[in-house]
């Protein structure tokens, strides 16, 4: 009974977007939702939606990213509506929709206060005087555009915490000791991840008699660990 419960306690932390994820260079908004998939890890996920100073925009949410550049007004539309929420002071703190609990999501405007805010609930579910935000939050979860081609990482960030996911685990054999990944955050070139899963698909690692969730998350460009 005790494991089951433990093995619970850890899926439920890995299902909630990180409040720490690597700092994107150039970002005017970063938008992140958890999948809520069991034994995922959203905070190695590339973020759902990327708007650059550039106009340059990156779509992904699991593994896979995409990536195009925006006309000028369509990312200055966007832009002022983030800047018109920030004004309205909605997002001075954390924000519930309510509904569906499990919908957690983090909205990072760089350019606007650095404001940092965590989402929860179903955008369907909100309220009158959230309805600015919730509408955003479903634009940003369908955005699509023609422009839009795949885009592949050059380097990873790969991380570990000792925890359990269902199923065996794998011994560690690429170069580098696995202290290194414990100690934190390590750039890795995309070679060392060929044989690996990556994003929110998290890998489990044996290693001196105990195991370790690990993580390979996509690094945008100028993106740090």
């Amino acid at each position: 009974m005790t494991r089951a419960l433990t093995l619970l306690a850890l899926v439920a932390v890995l299902a909630v977007p990180s409040a720490h994820g690597g700092e994107i260079a150039d970002a005017i908004v970063v938008f992140e939702a958890a999948d809520g998939l069991p034994d995922s890890v959203p905070s190695a996920a590339p973020p759902r939606f990327v708007l650059r100073r550039d106009n340059l925009v990156f779509v992904g949410g699991s593994e896979k990213i995409y990536s195009g550049l925006l006309e000028k007004s369509e990312a200055k539309a966007i832009e002022g509506r983030v800047k018109t929420l920030a004004k309205s002071g909605l997002l001075d703190a954390p924000v519930s929709f309510g509904g569906d609990t499990e919908k957690r999501y983090r909205l990072r405007l760089p350019r606007e206060g650095d404001r940092d805010v965590m989402i929860t609930g179903d955008p369907a579910s909100a309220p009158p005087a959230l309805q600015g935000i919730a509408a955003l939050v479903t634009d940003l979860l369908r955005f699509d555009h023609p422009n839009l081609r795949p885009w592949a990482p050059a380097e990873y960030a790969v991380s570990a915490r000792e925890g359990e996911l269902v199923g065996g685990c794998r011994a560690w054999l690429l170069a580098f000791p696995f202290e290194r990944v414990l100690a934190g955050p390590l750039r890795i070139p995309v070679s060392d991840v060929e044989r690996w899963p990556a994003g929110s698909d998290a890998a489990s690692v044996c290693e001196d008699g105990r195991r370790y969730v690990v993580t390979f998350r996509p690094l945008l460009p100028g993106e740090q660990p």
